[in-house]
This record gives C-alpha cells, structure tokens and sequence, in this order.
C-alpha cells in the first residue's frame, strides 16, 4: 500500500518502512507520530483513493532524530559596485521511519 502526504508544504509518495528526511517536526526520537495530510492512498488492490476518503487514512511513524542538511550558499553579487555578500543555510529537518498507512 503506498500513499501520497503533504507535511511541511511539501509531499511525499511512503510506503511502510521507508525513512524519510521531512522538514523539521516538534516531536522527540522515538515518539510516534500520525503524519500530515493524505492526500492519496494506492490500496494493494490497484484502485487510486483520493478526496474525503483518502482524508480519512491515516499514515503512522516513528522519529528517528533531528538534524540539519548539508550546507547551502547564497551569493549576491552585483558588477561594477563592488558589491558582494556571500550567505550559507543549513535546513533543519527530521527523519522518520514510516510504520504503516491506515485506510
């Protein structure tokens, strides 16, 4: 069973077992957690589920930790002023095991 979710402004097809990195959750590793909003579920019987009744299911997981992504450069640079200003960005996120999908 696999199913499509929306967490963080982003979304991301799961099926049970996956590891996921999704954009930083306040929960501790090790707490289980009911992830954002279904969006779409594919039942092993082939059929696509999607609109109030994927709204229903539920896609459960366990966090494994916090970290933060590999580091991201910001450069402005604008020619003949002498102007630049160089940035860097790391972005904060969790990753989380996927248990199983409740339809």
């Amino acid at each position: 069973m696999n199913a499509i979710i929306e967490t963080g402004g982003k979304q991301f097809r799961v099926t049970p077992g996956d590891i996921l990195r999704v954009p930083k959750l306040e929960a501790e590793p090790g707490a289980e957690i009911a992830l954002g909003k279904v969006l779409a579920v594919f039942p092993d019987s082939g059929a696509l589920v999607t609109g109030e009744a994927a709204g229903t299911a539920v896609v459960n997981a366990t966090v494994s930790g916090h970290d933060k992504g590999d580091k991201i450069l910001v450069f402005k640079f604008k020619r003949k002023k002498q102007y630049k200003r160089t940035q860097g960005h790391r972005q904060d996120y969790t990753e989380v095991r996927i248990r199983d999908i409740v339809a």
